[in-house]
């Protein structure tokens, strides 16, 4: 349901008689003269962008592993055991069959001992209880940025937010191709695709690596709110 705005012409009418001035009804945006926030990494490739995510995910304490499709799932087994395997919890989404992980999920886990819960809207307190007590969370970025090392993740029914900071350990897959310079170029992916009408996430959660916090006497703790490792993925996929 639509919110509705009370008395908003009378409310702006008033201040614009104040000022002296005749009420605005529309807003241009202002075409700025410079636009610093579009030169950092302006003219970097892919590969450029993935090197210096591979440089700042050093300065985040997260692990990062380039692969292609071929061997993603070669490269995530490795990762959830190197994270001790035991228990993962996922979103419910088809990109993890499109990327083939299908096999490694629902029938080599299992033969492994690792459990696996995929989140499901329907059972809303065990999707909690399930990734409370997962030891590797997984999710996919929407859209990431190099310059900060951030991932960008859309939740909905589908996508529960607590996966990415409820168990100990996170993993984050990363398409190549979403790998942009920084927060600029993902607000604005944002705010194209609400201009355009198409339904974006109510929640959408920028995560930069593992749960950091210095704010006591500038001493780094890690794990305070949110996993105490990190790893991302990036797949060749373009």
């Amino acid at each position: 349901m639509s919110g509705i705005i009370q008395n908003r012409d009378t409310f702006l009418n008033k201040i614009a008689n104040q000022l002296n001035r005749a009420p605005k009804r529309e807003i241009e945006q202002p075409t700025w003269q410079y636009q610093p926030q579009d030169r950092v990494l302006q003219d970097a490739t892919q590969d450029e962008l993935v090197a210096v995510l591979q440089e700042q995910c050093h300065n985040i304490h997260t692990n990062l592993v380039v692969t292609n499709t071929a061997n993603l799932s070669g490269a995530l087994q490795r990762v959830v055991e190197s994270f001790g395997g035991r228990s993962v919890v996922t979103w419910k989404d088809d990109r993890f069959h499109k990327y083939g992980l299908s096999k490694l999920m629902n029938e080599q886990w299992p033969q492994a001992d690792i459990e696996l819960h995929v989140w499901n809207y329907e059972q809303p307190e065990e999707n909690i209880r399930q990734a409370e007590k997962a030891n590797i969370g997984i999710t996919i970025s929407e859209i990431t940025l190099a310059e900060s090392g951030t991932a960008v993740l859309f939740s909905d029914k589908d996508k529960g937010r607590s996966v990415s900071f409820l168990p100990e350990k996170s993993i984050i897959l990363i398409p190549k191709s979403t790998i942009v310079p920084r927060m600029t170029q993902a607000a604005r992916w944002i705010r194209e695709k609400i201009k355009s009408g198409e339904k974006v996430a109510s929640c959408i959660n920028f995560i930069t690596g593992p749960s950091n916090s210095a704010d006591i006497e500038m001493i780094l703790v890690v794990g305070v709110h949110g996993p105490i490792k990190a790893t991302y993925i990036v797949i060749e996929d373009q």
